[in-house]
Order: C-alpha cells, then sequence, then structure tokens
C-alpha cells in the first residue's frame, strides 16, 4: 500500500486512484502529436548525453553548471532539437535559482506547458512546442512585466548570436552551430 493511500486509512477518506503512467518521476501528461520529430536513434547520435537526458528524458542538470547559465551575449536561445526561437536575450535575468531564467518568450506559441506532479509536489512543465522537448519549468515568481519566470536547462538550449545571425544570412551562422554535437 502506497504512503498516499495510507494516509487516507488514517483520514478515513477516500483514497485516490493513481492513474498509472509511464513517463519518469510519476509525472503524468497526455500524449501529444507534436509538428515536428525525430527518430531517438538520430537525436542520441547529435545530443550529447545531458542534452538528450534533460530534452527526452525530462532530466535536470545541476544548479550553476549549465552553459548558459552566466551567458550575456545578445541573441536568441533555441530548442537544441528542433531549433525554434524560444527566447531574447532580453528577457534573460539572474534569478540566483542557478538555471538561465527568463521573464518572456520570443512568442506565446513557442512553449507548450502542463501539469507535473513529480517528486511529490506540483510545478508547471515547460516543454517546446515544436518537439515536445523538456526544457524546464515555469514559476510566478519573475519580475515585472511580466511575473513570470521560465527557469530553462542549458543543456536543452541553442543560442545563435545577434552578430552571427545578422552578418551571414544563415550560412556561417547555422554550421558552425552543427558541427559535432552540439546546438541546431
Amino acid at each position: 500500500m502506497s504512503g498516499f493511500n495510507l494516509l487516507h486509512l488514517i483520514t478515513k477518506s477516500q483514497p485516490v486512484a493513481l492513474r498509472p503512467c509511464s513517463l519518469p518521476s510519476g509525472a503524468c501528461r497526455t500524449k501529444k502529436t507534436w509538428p515536428v520529430s525525430f527518430p531517438k536513434e538520430e537525436l542520441k547520435k547529435r545530443l550529447t548525453p545531458a542534452q538528450y537526458h534533460v530534452t527526452q528524458e525530462r532530466g535536470t542538470e545541476s544548479a550553476f553548471t549549465g552553459g548558459f547559465t552566466h551567458n550575456k551575449d545578445e541573441g536568441t536561445y533555441t530548442c537544441v532539437v528542433c531549433g525554434s526561437a524560444l527566447f531574447n536575450s532580453a528577457t534573460k535575468f539572474d534569478s540566483g535559482s542557478g538555471w538561465p531564467s527568463f521573464f518572456d518568450l520570443m512568442k506565446e506559441e513557442s512553449i507548450t506547458v502542463t501539469d507535473d506532479f513529480s517528486y511529490g509536489m506540483h510545478r508547471v512543465e515547460a516543454t517546446c512546442s515544436q518537439c515536445g522537448s523538456h526544457l524546464g519549468h515555469l514559476f510566478d515568481d519573475g519580475p515585472k512585466p511580466t511575473g513570470k519566470r521560465y527557469c530553462i536547462n542549458s543543456a536543452s538550449l541553442g543560442f545563435q548570436p545577434k552578430d552571427a545571425a545578422s552578418s551571414s544570412e544563415g550560412g556561417a551562422a547555422s554550421s558552425s552551430a552543427s558541427d559535432g554535437k552540439t546546438e541546431l
């Protein structure tokens, strides 16, 4: 008997039926068809083990260890899996959490949010709306004007510097970013 249902015996309330879920950490979300998908084999070849773990297995990186935590360059943060634009560097702020934090999105439809009940708490998971990759979580303790804090794993992000995007019309910027196991 789970501790959750044991609590209901003590309080004499009816136990809640827990739905079985195939996702790690006990989080449940509905299956969704994403506009862009990639075979697992391709992602394992293209992404680093950390990138794969975070984006495909809903993992997280240790606080203050991510490559973009202290990045102050101007540019656009993208999904490391599909390359979709997610955040502008002008919306990045130091939340003190140890992960890159943003107070607004490039486009409202660039991220899908769902309830996440993993680890015995309720959070709001942020995933890429194009490919469904796990990015991080959304909290309501960010700065004005939105009051939101998108707490995002560096491993789920790519970065296109402002200078590279404007000086080369996609040629050199995209090829240098796709060498080896890095972002799109």
